[in-house]
């Protein structure tokens, strides 16, 4: 389990998660990363107060949906070459964070195509909104 859930300010939230979301991306500092896509896999969680994302009557409304999780992905790779998985993780955390309802999130991505001694490489980053 991850030590962030042991973060004191995340201890009355619901974790939300995308895992072992493939998609094939423009990604790499290396010339011959910027002619091809790359295989990257995302997991991501977020972390939301349970005030806030427990439904009383099962309604979709009452809570965060995921798909907005996906749609963040989509805007972000589509905006063209990203060099560092670094910049990718960061530039979804903020965008994920715009979520008024989202306090905290962590994303790590995976290239497991870089080496062939190893399943992957990678980045992850934890993020809690300010002030939460």
């Amino acid at each position: 389990m991850p030590a962030q859930l042991y973060h004191p300010s995340l201890i009355h939230c619901r974790r939300l998660f995308l895992y072992d979301y493939e998609i094939n991306i423009n990604i790499g500092v290396h010339d011959y990363e910027k002619t091809a896509e790359q295989r990257v896999i995302l997991n991501i969680d977020l972390y939301i107060p349970l005030e806030i994302n427990t439904p009383k009557h099962d309604l979709l409304e009452e809570v965060v949906d995921y798909d907005f999780i996906r749609e963040a992905i989509r805007k972000r790779v589509s905006a063209g070459h990203i060099h560092l998985q670094e910049t990718l993780c960061d530039d979804l955390a903020r965008a994920l964070l715009l979520n008024s309802k989202v306090s905290a999130v962590l994303i790590r991505s995976e290239k497991p195509d870089v080496h062939p001694d190893c399943f992957s490489v990678g980045t992850e980053v934890f993020q809690i909104k300010g002030g939460f």
